[in-house]
């Protein structure tokens, strides 16, 4: 079996190796001007890399562990953790709404239409909104727990 610090290494690797996924997966929606079909499988594409990258550890090793050794740090590693998906829940089901509403309206393939987005739906500000939080709050949760896991490493396998 393989070592618990060359797992440790191996999944803090892993999720830092994530960050710069996101970070581009995002400037790539901030940077288009107009948000065609190719556009968001792009982005698409780099999101998905990196929650992968994230959550492929934390269900493979961190959660089976998490009991083992829970305590103040774990905890509030995990506590974080869990905020950050659950605020990423809270993002889909805000762009799930968005896409059916594109979609119905034909702007992934026909972008040109001089469409309001808010004019789609009654409730697209809402869907709107609850994107934004939802993508900060994961972002912001997983910066979180992704420096108190470094924080865990440190102290466990690099001082002592």
């Amino acid at each position: 079996m393989v070592e618990d610090v060359t797992m440790a290494t191996l999944t803090a690797l892993s999720v830092t190796a994530s960050f710069p996924f996101f970070i581009y997966g995002a400037w790539i929606m901030l940077d288009a001007e107009t948000v065609t079909w190719d556009t968001l499988i792009y982005h698409l594409k780099f999101i998905a890399v990196g929650l992968t990258l994230t959550t492929v550890p934390m269900v493979g090793w961190m959660m089976p562990r998490l009991f083992d050794q829970l305590g103040g740090l774990s905890a509030l590693h995990a506590f974080l953790g869990l905020q950050a998906y659950a605020l990423l829940v809270v993002g889909l089901t805000g762009i799930v709404r968005i896409f059916q509403a594109k979609r119905n309206a034909d702007l992934y393939k026909n972008p040109d239409q001089d469409v309001d987005l808010n004019d789609l739906h009654e409730n697209m500000g809402a869907w709107r909104a609850r994107l934004r939080v939802g993508v900060f709050g994961y972002t912001l949760f997983w910066l979180a727990a992704w420096a108190t896991g470094l924080y865990r490493f440190v102290i466990r396998y690099i001082v002592g």
